[in-house]
């Protein structure tokens, strides 16, 4: 008898949107090195562990989730002040 799924919406739609970001070339292997980085475990070890991730054999802490995230969004752009046209006012 299969045990029922459990119910985790957010996080199911979290692993979709994820898988689709690490499908593009060379993106898990970023993440795994900022995450290595950052943690000092190995780039392998993290490697491993999105996968394990993505496949939802493991459900990340909060924490690990959102600092996923912010790696996937990359830095944050702030505004460019033009100084070459002068003010209006």
């Amino acid at each position: 008898m299969a045990s029922p799924k459990k119910d985790r919406p957010y996080f199911d739609a979290w692993l979709r949107r994820t898988g689709r970001q690490f499908a593009v070339s060379g993106r898990l292997t970023q993440t795994a090195m900022a995450l290595a980085r950052e943690d000092g475990d190995t780039i392998d070890a993290w490697r491993a562990r999105l996968r394990t991730l993505l496949e939802g054999q493991e459900v990340p802490s909060l924490d690990l989730l959102t600092r996923i995230d912010a790696l996937l969004a990359g830095p944050s752009k702030a505004p460019r002040h033009d100084s070459s046209q002068g003010s209006l006012f």
